[in-house]
């Protein structure tokens, strides 16, 4: 029994179809169909996949017998819209019961992170419609980074972050910055902008063009 025939076996017991699977690993169906297929034989995402599977990555990459309890340190993380991460205040609102959809992973997160699914192009060619950040609210980001704000809308942006200085109030300035120059930057000396959080985590899924 290979890679493919254990992960397609596992999925079968746990009565999950590669839609549902792919969900909880943050990949695409695709990949999930490639890796049941055959066609991929070491997938980058093996903890994710793992643990989505619960399983023991060891065992699904080389056999052996199955230890479904076994404890890598991944733990889920809520995919939030827009409108939630830009009303965003405290963890409160993960804790609530909410229909969210989940991802996993092994990063070490604070209690209060999320995850966004790009949408647009904004933020193109780095990042396109349907990657998936995780937004740590807990890391406050250095020059370059990639943040989470709310710049006054009822929505979230997800742009780069670019301090320019001390302003005239005494506090940072700073602008959030498309990677796509058809987009205007916003700039918090404009107009109110508040950060929720730092990337700490991108996930790229390929597509066919």
């Amino acid at each position: 029994m290979n890679l493919a025939n254990r992960a397609k076996k596992r999925r079968t017991e746990l009565n999950l179809t590669q839609v549902e699977v792919a969900k909880r690993a943050g990949i695409s169906q695709q990949s999930i169909e490639a890796i049941e297929n055959g066609k991929t034989l070491k997938p980058r995402n093996l903890l994710a996949l793992a643990s989505a599977l619960e399983c023991d990555p060891k065992w699904l990459l080389l056999g052996g017998d199955v230890v479904t309890d076994f404890n890598y340190g991944a733990r889920r993380v809520p995919v939030l819209s827009y409108v939630q991460a830009g009303a965003f205040t405290s963890a409160e609102l993960l804790r609530e019961e909410g229909d969210f959809e989940y991802i996993l992973t092994t990063a070490e997160l604070s209690e209060s992170s999320f995850a966004l699914r790009i949408r647009g192009d904004s933020m193109e060619p780095e990042f396109k419609e349907g990657d998936i950040v995780i937004i740590d609210t807990d890391v406050y980001p250095t020059p370059g980074e990639f943040v989470a704000a709310c710049n006054g809308s009822h929505e979230a942006t997800f742009k780069k972050y670019r301090p320019v200085g001390i302003g005239a109030k005494g506090e940072e300035d700073f602008e959030l910055v498309p990677l796509n120059s058809d987009y205007p930057i916003c700039r918090s000396w404009e107009k109110p902008i508040k950060i929720i959080g730092t990337m700490v985590e991108h996930r790229i899924f390929r597509r066919k063009r």
